[in-house]
Parts: C-alpha cells; structure tokens; sequence
C-alpha cells in the first residue's frame, strides 16, 4: 500500500525549523558563557563561566520573519559563489566541453562505474581531509549529474559520490586547519599530534562511504524503478546531448584552464586565506577565458551566463533561509544553554560513554552551528576540560568534534554547501535524508568503536597537558 505521507518541499521543512527554533526561545533557559578574543579575533567561549539572563528576552514572530532577509545576509559568500558557479558551468556547457568530458568518462568507466564512484569518493575525502575543502565541489556537481544521467543512474548516485567523500573526508580528517589545527590548539595538545590514527581509519571510512553508494547504485542499475528519483524531474532533463562530442584540442583547453583554475584555488586557500569570495573571482576569470577559448561571442557568453544563474536561484533561497536557523538560537541567546545542558551529563559516566556522549553532543550541535571552526571555539573549550575530570584524553575529545562536525555535514539542513549541492542536483532533501541516514548510522557506529578504542588504549595520554596548564 503506497504511504499517505508526503515529505513537504524543502523550502517548508527550513521554515518549520525556523518556527521550532524561535519556541525554543521560548522554553530554553537563555544563558551564555564569557568569552576571550583569540589571536585571530575569533570569539571563543570560557569554561566554567556560564550564567544565565538576568531577565528573558522574547523575540517575536516580527524576529522571525527580519531573520530571513538577515540570513540571507549572512550565507552571502555561499549564495552568490554558487550562482557564480552556475552561470560560469553553463558558459563551459555551450562549448562542448562537458558533454566532450562525459563521452570520454562514459568510454573509459561506462562499464565500471564502481570504478568511477570509488575514485569520486576517494579524491573529494582526500581533498576534505587535507586542505578542507567544502564550497570547492559544488562546480562539479552538474558534471557529475550529466555523467551518472548518461550512465542511467540518478542524481542521488551524483550526490552520494560527492556528500559522502566530504563529510568523510572532513570527519576522519588529518590536517583540516579548519578543525583539527583550531580543535587540537583550543584542547592544548600539539597541533598535528595523533596523526597516525587519523591516517589509519582514513581509508575503512572512506570504503563504508563507497560502499553505501555502491549498493545504492547498483540496485538502481538493476531496476531503475528502484531510483529514489522516480518522482523528481533530472534537472539536465532538457539538455541531454543526442551524442557526444570528440574530446577536441579547444576542450582540451578548456579543462586544462579549469584544472589550472582548481590549482590557483587551492594555493589561494593555502597560503592567502581565500574563501568563497576569492574563489568566485576565480571563476568568473575562468568563464571569460572559457567564452575565449569556446569562441563565444560576448553576447552569447552573456545570455548563457544568465541562463546558468537564474538556473540555481531556487537553490540560493534555500541556502539563505538555512542560515536562519541558526540565527534564530543566537539572537534568542540559547546556543550556549543548549551546549551548557547537554554537557552536564557527561560527568556521571565512565569515559567510555563520555567519549560516545561527545560525539552524540557535537554530532547535534553542528545542527545549531554549521561551521566547523565555529564549533571548536563554542564547544572545544568546554569538552577539553570536561574530557580532564571524566578520564577521557583531550586528543580523544578532538577526534570526536571530528566525527560529529564531519559526518553530520552530509545531513543537517542547516549546512549551506549541503543545500547548494542538493540544489544544483535537484534532489529534494527529503530524498536525500532518506538516503544518507543509513550512511550516517553506519559512520556514527564505527565513529563510536574507534573512540572507545583509543580510550581504552590510552590515545593521546602521551601529550595530555598537565591540569595546571588547562
């Protein structure tokens, strides 16, 4: 019997959370923590300073609605990078080049595509746990979603391949400097310290991730009714190419420029600081030397470009009202209660349970606080010490900030770049909740294993600070 229930749009399911947050201002206990300023003027919390209001401030449903526009404001960066994106793609797709690319993958791994998605997943966790990476994926998001379209797979397969290798990747990460550097400097262990088990499960958790979208892939393979996207329109369904091109000596520019243009991004975020403004200069840059190479006129490149954006507007609405979440829980001054209470229990049960509970306690956090950076210096600095008085490692607190931050990436609405991937690839979330929950139980499982392992063996004892210097 086909269920009665229908998931609502995504759109609706991001402004019942707004409306959930903005009640829980009213029944949280409002309260906060001090804070410190730290070297790079980053806000971070105090352990053993939180206080509650001396009277409470209600917001209104006036505040919920000024928080929409206010979100947008503040998921600007996301917002326009991937429109940017969009109008940039779709210069590249009027010159062949995509459809050229696609026609090669399809000859080299039309038959393997077990091959394909190992190889997706693999390089975008690699990338993740490197250099974090994030934002950086959504342009090949369409590219993805052409190729698995060609291959009879669903945009789901092109999702799975790409949210899985970033969540990993940023979960099991090795030299994030925006989590493992800020964490393991807030815990007061030295910065890189415990590589070697970082470096050990990185390669177990990256095959659960290609093993979950492999089975998906290929019962779809095998029946394409079982596609979780049978009720959703291909967002490439009006530009499939009848054949493809040959791989000519101007898309092979075009690629090389791209490649080039990935290369300059990463050496900007490595050693200039870059972030999502930068990288939309990139490629914008990018686009004008693909329009050049691609002998597009300006009057085309222009019409395409526009094409390309008004494409993705739908996904920038979502990105914007996302971000509102979390503005709600700041403005109503319960972000830090809500860190406060569910760190109480923790120091009634052994370390063990402890180092589970953290995990569970960053894991829903990252709900309330999407940016990884942000979460280290909202929770880091309570976790650490709590770590101290219940027997669990400050090392093994950072690995779990780690998992939870990482793997909750792959789901939590409130993750701008999750939206804007789902946006571009027309997957409703609904669809993708139901696809990634198995994956995310199954990480959280093995997540847990490995936290109870490394305290029971002692994992970072050997640079535990002394509890005069915490």
């Amino acid at each position: 019997m086909k269920s009665v229930f229908k998931v609502p749009h995504t759109l609706i399911l991001l402004l019942g959370m707004m409306i959930i947050a903005l009640v829980a201002t009213w029944l949280v206990p409002q309260g906060f923590f001090d804070t410190t300023l730290t070297e790079n003027g980053r806000e971070m919390v105090m352990a053993g300073t939180y206080q509650t209001v001396a009277e409470r401030h209600y917001l209104t449903p006036w505040d919920l609605l000024t928080a929409i526009p206010r979100a947008f404001a503040a998921a600007q960066d996301v917002i326009f990078f991937v429109l940017i994106v969009g109008g940039v793609l779709a210069i590249a797709r009027a010159t062949g080049t995509v459809d050229a690319l696609i026609g090669r993958l399809l000859e080299r791994h039309g038959e393997k595509p077990q091959r394909l998605i190992f190889m997706v997943v693999f390089c975008f966790a690699l990338a993740s746990s490197s250099i974090g990476t994030a934002g950086e994926y959504i342009p090949f998001v369409l590219i993805l979603v052409a190729l698995c379209k060609a291959m009879r797979l669903d945009a789901m397969t092109a999702v799975g391949m790409i949210v899985a290798g970033y969540g990993i990747g940023y979960g099991v990460s090795a030299f994030n400097p925006f989590t493992v550097l800020i964490a393991q400097q807030i815990a007061e262990v030295p910065v890189y310290s415990g590589l070697w088990l970082r470096l050990a499960i990185f390669i177990p958790f990256v095959l659960i991730g290609f093993h979950h979208v492999w089975q998906y892939t290929k019962r779809v393979a095998a029946d394409p009714n079982k596609s979780m996207m049978l009720d959703v329109p291909c967002p490439l369904s009006n530009k499939e190419a009848p054949h493809y091109p040959e791989l000519a000596l101007r898309h092979k520019l075009i690629l090389s420029s791209f490649i080039i243009t990935l290369g300059i991004a990463v050496w900007g975020i490595a050693t200039k600081g870059w972030y999502l403004y930068e990288l939309g200069g990139v490629f914008i840059a990018w686009g004008a030397v693909v329009a050049v190479l691609g002998r597009l006129t300006a009057d085309e490149t222009a019409n395409r470009f526009i094409e390309g954006v008004s494409d993705l507007v739908t996904t920038a609405i979502l990105i914007g009202v996302a971000r509102g979440i979390a503005l709600i829980l700041e403005d109503g001054q319960i972000l830090h209660s809500l860190v406060h209470g569910m760190s109480l229990p923790l120091s009634y049960v052994s370390a063990e349970i402890s180092a589970i509970g953290m995990l569970v306690i960053q894991t829903l956090l990252n709900t309330f606080i999407p940016s990884g950076s942000g979460q280290a210096y909202v929770t880091m600095p309570l976790m650490a010490p709590l770590g101290d008085l219940v027997g669990v490692p400050r090392q093994v607190a950072v690995l779990a900030y780690q998992f939870g931050d990482g793997f909750s990436n792959m789901i939590i609405p409130t993750n701008a770049v999750l939206m804007g991937i789902l946006g571009m690839a027309g997957v409703p979330y609904g669809h993708w909740f139901r696809f990634c929950l198995p994956l995310l139980i199954k990480l959280m499982i093995a997540a847990s294993i490995v936290l109870v392992l490394a305290v029971m063996f002692g994992y970072g004892l050997d640079v535990q600070p002394s509890v005069a210097g915490s």
